[in-house]
């Protein structure tokens, strides 16, 4: 690859870590789609990487550079496995949660238990406003 010696070991390192073998990578060059001029309508710059072992897909055209892809791929590869590994969610997937649940409308039965819940703190007050006052 041809980016930093430094960036390539860490992954190198990475991959080892999680137990990704290159023999277990099945690795395709196809041509990108979306901006990027000419360059991409001519070369095979998007990177296609399959595990496996574990079938997990990741398809990378994010960079103009096939190198740079191929490292992204990599990356992101590792970033999928570590989660199925470590059952964790990824901050992508918190994120769309989040969004999800603020949109979410609430029920007619939330509706009026809140409305309830108000008119009655409401009655609250007004009672301690003649409580001060008298």
């Amino acid at each position: 690859m041809a980016l930093g010696k430094e960036k390539s070991d860490q992954l190198a390192k990475r991959m080892q870590e999680l137990g990704i073998l290159e023999k277990d990578l099945v690795e395709q060059f196809i041509l990108s789609s979306g901006s990027g001029g000419q360059k991409v309508n001519k070369t095979s710059s998007c990177v296609y990487l399959k595990h496996l072992p574990t079938g997990i897909e990741v398809k990378c055209s994010q960079e103009r550079s096939q190198a740079l892809n191929r490292y992204l791929a990599r990356h992101l590869l590792c970033d999928k496995i570590e989660e199925q590994i470590f059952q964790k969610k990824s901050k992508a997937q918190q994120e769309k949660e989040k969004i999800r649940r603020q949109k979410k409308r609430r029920s007619r039965k939330q509706k009026e238990k809140m409305i309830k819940e108000k008119k009655h703190r409401s009655a609250i007050k007004t009672l301690r406003k003649f409580t001060e006052k008298g």
